[in-house]
């Protein structure tokens, strides 16, 4: 199966593998079928457990290599994994203001009414499983860029220990995905709406990870000198993310002791999975 997969062009290896996590967050939406609701510790055990594989990541997968690459270059190592970083948090900030978008973790209780807590130009001009849904392909647009981006630099440098780290990442993504499709098709079951219209909710907000995925291959697999920077925009973008949104969200509800221990969990296995494999 390896030596199949190594054989792959790098856009079906990125395609692949961002079919993966768009699969693992079908798959925690899918819990919308087996449960009428999810533990509020369990769920915020899970987002606290994807803050930490996402720092994790952004830092091993990205960072590091981004300074590795950019040793050899006309400026020093940290002036790319710097300028990157600062700009992917700018990025993401910019697309957070401009983006309708309701915070998944403002639901989990089901205390919420309206749309208090949406964020974005005009969210009152949407619906609520909308601004759901795109909260959380908020979340998926720096992940699914960061899997093709790792790829990409596979593509570019040839090495097979890369392969294995870019394939770590698609894995510790897709692990992260699984309470993002379950912290949208939750609680829109809980409002009504069916299992089947609440999963493909939850589900369909993984989609955009191929799509950036590929974007990001492509990027760096024609501007080569880009591809210190984008690694490091990468990590930029996912660190604003787990900042803003995913640590705030799962420590709202007061399981702050809980959510910090699961964060850390989170950070140990792809750690792991990183250094051991990569």
């Amino acid at each position: 199966m390896w030596d199949w997969f190594v054989g792959l062009s790098p856009t079906m290896q990125t395609l692949l593998a961002t079919l993966f996590t768009w699969g693992m967050t079908a798959a925690g939406a899918s819990l919308v079928f087996t449960a009428k609701r999810v533990n509020q510790k369990v769920m915020d055990g899970m987002l606290a457990f994807a803050g930490g594989v996402m720092i994790a990541a952004s830092f091993w997968s990205l960072l590091q290599p981004a300074i590795d690459m950019a040793e050899d270059g006309p400026v020093p190592s940290w002036i790319p994994a710097a300028v990157g970083f600062m700009l992917g948090g700018l990025f993401l900030w910019g697309v957070d203001k401009l983006l309708p978008h309701l915070h998944p973790a403002l639901d989990q209780t089901g205390s919420e009414s309206g749309k208090r807590g949406a964020e974005g130009i005009r969210p009152e001009s949407y619906r609520r499983s909308t601004l759901l849904v795109l909260a959380i392909t908020l979340h998926n647009i720096p992940e699914g860029f960061a899997v093709g981006v790792a790829f990409g630099m596979v593509a570019q440098t040839g090495d097979m220990s890369q392969l294995i780290g870019a394939v770590t990442l698609a894995i510790g993504m897709g692990l992260q995905n699984f309470p993002e499709g379950t912290s949208v098709s939750m609680p829109l079951r809980r409002e009504g709406m069916s299992r089947g219209k609440a999963f493909w909710y939850g589900q369909l907000s993984g989609f955009v990870e191929p799509v950036s995925a590929l974007l990001g291959l492509w990027l760096v697999s024609f501007v080569q000198p880009l591809l210190p920077y984008a690694l490091a925009f990468a990590a930029g973008a996912m660190i604003f993310v787990t900042a803003e949104e995913v640590i705030p969200g799962s420590q709202e509800n007061g399981n702050r002791d809980l959510a910090a221990i699961w964060l850390m969990i989170g950070f140990t296995v792809m750690m792991i999975l990183d250094v051991a494999l990569g």
